[in-house]
């Protein structure tokens, strides 16, 4: 029953639809209705600007996060395959609350912010590592759905590298993740391979061609 409640728990801090509830309250704006149309963090940054797109951004890690961390802190751990099932799960939970909220029609984001926070959870060395290759993608073309799709790519080769000896769930969740983060960007993946993406740009407000 923890267990159940704690996947549960991982979905509703997943719908938490923070670019939604951030335009609305303190811009008027509904981020689903402008830009990409996308109820994340990067449409955000382009629509209301940096102070909204960073803490939306920071909001929806933290959401990842903790769908983990409370795994950790309320399941019992007299079973090491239920306790790595039950965080796999928790997590999935939360990024498919990001995707599709309860709280937002079932109309949320891509999941990226949200996944990483559940790999600094989950899996803390490959995250940083899948950040700095996202990272250098998108500060040396500008492309923020590009960064995510090829960290997303690289991230099960990566932590299979660090941690050969990971739990076998483990494993398939970080092929699951890849997966998902890809198909939800396929829409990005068509528009980077006709010339039309949209261009982000980390230290000045110049935008490439819209989305």
């Amino acid at each position: 029953m923890t267990g159940l409640l704690l996947i549960v728990t991982g979905y509703l801090l997943g719908s938490i639809p923070t670019s939604v509830w951030i335009g609305k309250s303190f811009y008027g704006v509904d981020v689903r209705k402008h830009g990409s149309r996308n109820a994340g963090a990067t449409n955000t940054f382009r629509v209301l600007g940096k102070p909204a797109g960073s803490a939306v951004f920071f909001i929806d890690v933290a959401k990842g996060f903790f769908a983990v961390w409370l795994v950790h802190e309320f399941m019992p751990r007299d079973n090491d395959s239920l306790f790595a099932s039950v965080k796999v799960f928790a997590a999935v939970a939360a990024v498919l609350g990001h995707v599709f909220p309860m709280f937002a029609r079932f109309k949320g984001g891509k999941g990226v912010a949200t996944a990483f926070g559940i790999l600094i959870a989950l899996t803390p060395s490959a995250a940083f590592v899948c950040f700095a290759i996202f990272l250098i993608i998108w500060l040396a073309f500008h492309y923020v759905s590009l960064g995510s799709i090829v960290a997303a790519v690289f991230y099960p080769l990566i932590q299979y590298f660090l941690d050969p000896g990971q739990d076998e769930i483990i494993l398939i969740f970080t092929i699951l993740l890849s997966l998902t983060v890809i198909l939800s960007h396929r829409k990005n993946i068509s528009r980077l391979l006709n010339g039309v993406e949209t261009k982000t740009y980390a230290f000045r407000s110049k935008q490439g061609k819209k989305s």
